[in-house]
């Protein structure tokens, strides 16, 4: 589908995208301040990126967040929450500005770090850095599966982007080069990230721990790589027109100012993780031409241009409507079995699949699990998932079933690699594009790799399953390294982790 945001056809005068831009930075330094703690910084850094992408590429209907062919966007950096408040708000989601008036407050929906089910247009829940870039290599995996599945010649009913704003702090965790490197491997090429190459964070410039050139290392993934003015909006528009031009997955380095505007704080650590004080918030107001008194103003032609995303949302959503319809009249069955996936339904009579072992027969845990893993594979198609290198041991491969490759994803089947902590983003970022049933396998032992995903996929309610084989603190040959003595009281700590 061609770009067809709000604004993709609207042309919009420098004076009053700069308006605009400035509502999104002064929304967001003003919830920091009055919450008087926060990360204004990227928000106002990267306003500008943030409204050419929202504006002029995505593709949502606010009065209905979850439909399913929206474009997802992922703030990966979620310290840089009032961004992500004020984007929500400005387009029409149900996010009223007293919620963002209560940023950082007990019971608001506008939370410090963005919460996956507490706010309208949350996709995931970000904070731990590290994570939301690999969330998206998930729902570009669930987006590409499906996709190959279901699409037909002259009938697209699954095709959306996966953007993301990623910050230093995420290139520099681990978990992302895992699901950078799995993405470029499988030429992931819906992804579309924004970086915010700011050369700061909170301990200061980034180069006292951060001086490797990142472009080489993302084209060495095999991600086509740019690098652009991000307070150049037409900069960042060609930019992400030549990433939807590329069959590989795209890292956008938008080179900016943290604190964008802030008289005295700009371009320092100090701006990253405090407000910036009722003082320099009235000189930045000044600095940008904004009114120093007033508080979360939005200009009434700002809101008029904004407000053009919810009519423009439900026409794109009527519009898919009818193309469905016409895929329902010549593919029913598909369709049918399309809407179930979508639905997070089962088929009918599932449970009749499930094997039955005899009581008091020796049978090793991983073995019948593989039995059982194979037998709901064959009805249930959409139970898709794999190994961290060890799919023999853990007996997760679907037999006769093929293995997702660059070129196809027609299989359920997929090699994550020795990527435990990737796979276990991955996973939750295809359990939240929703459609596939993701599981993921390792040695018990390894789920101290796979933790900090692990708990963030309770802390959402996710259905990822997880498979942990060699459970046995009697684990013999391997030595102490590979005996989890205490794995399972650690797992067991987690609230909402079966």
């Amino acid at each position: 589908m061609a770009n067809q945001a709000f604004l993709s056809s609207v042309e919009v005068d420098s004076a009053l995208e700069d308006l605009a831009v400035n509502t999104i930075r002064m929304l967001s330094a003003d919830g920091v301040q009055a919450a008087k703690s926060g990360h204004p910084g990227l928000p106002m850094g990267m306003a500008h990126a943030a409204f050419v992408l929202w504006s002029r590429f995505m593709r949502f209907n606010p009065q209905n967040p979850a439909w399913p062919v929206r474009d997802r966007f992922v703030l990966s950096a979620g310290h840089g929450s009032m961004l992500l408040y004020s984007l929500l708000h400005l387009t029409g989601y149900d996010l009223p500005l007293d919620e963002l008036r209560n940023f950082r407050q007990w019971g608001s929906m506008t939370a410090g770090h963005p919460e996956y089910g507490h706010a309208p247009g949350v996709e995931t829940t970000t904070g731990p850095l590290g994570q939301g870039f690999t969330n998206g290599v998930g729902m570009a995996v669930a987006e590409r599966w499906l996709a190959d599945r279901f699409n037909r010649n002259g009938h697209t009913i699954v095709d959306h982007y996966v953007y993301a704003i990623v910050s230093d702090g995420d290139l520099m965790e681990g978990v992302a080069s895992e699901a950078a490197s799995l993405a470029g491997h499988l030429k992931l090429g819906k992804i579309v990230y924004l970086y915010d190459d700011n050369a700061i964070t909170i301990d200061g410039a980034t180069d006292i721990a951060y001086t490797e050139d990142w472009a080489k290392r993302f084209d060495a993934y095999g991600w086509h790589v740019q690098k652009v003015d991000g307070h150049d909006g037409a900069a960042v528009d060609a930019a992400i027109r030549a990433a939807q031009a590329d069959p590989r997955p795209s890292i956008i380095g938008c080179k900016t100012v943290i604190g964008y505007g802030s008289p005295n704080m700009a371009g320092t650590s100090s701006v990253h993780g405090k407000a910036l004080g009722e003082d320099e918030l009235k000189a930045t107001k000044e600095n940008l031409g904004w009114p120093a008194d007033a508080r979360f103003y939005i200009p009434d032609e700002v809101a008029e241009l904004f407000g053009r995303a919810v009519t423009h949302g439900r026409k794109l959503e009527a519009a898919y409507d009818d193309r469905l319809s016409a895929y329902a009249a010549e593919y029913p069955a598909e369709a049918a079995e399309y809407q179930r996936m979508l639905a997070g339904e089962l088929p009918d009579g599932w449970e009749e699949a499930v094997p039955v072992f005899a009581p008091g027969g020796k049978v090793a845990t991983r073995v019948a699990s593989g039995e059982i893993i194979n037998a709901l594979a064959s009805v249930i198609p959409n139970l898709v998932g794999g190994s961290a290198d060890l799919a023999g041991s853990n007996n997760t491969t679907i037999e006769g079933q093929p293995f997702v490759d660059a070129e196809s994803f027609a299989g359920p089947n997929l090699h994550f690699g020795v990527r435990e902590h990737g796979m276990a983003g991955i996973l939750n970022g295809m359990a939240l594009h929703g459609g596939l049933i993701p599981y993921g396998a390792t040695f018990l032992v390894f789920s101290d790799y796979m933790r900090a995903s692990m708990r963030l996929a309770a802390l959402m309610g996710l259905p990822v399953k997880y498979v942990l084989t060699h459970d046995s603190i009697g684990l013999g040959e391997d030595g102490p390294t590979h005996q989890p003595v205490e794995h399972m009281a650690a797992l067991r700590t987690i609230p909402n982790l079966t």
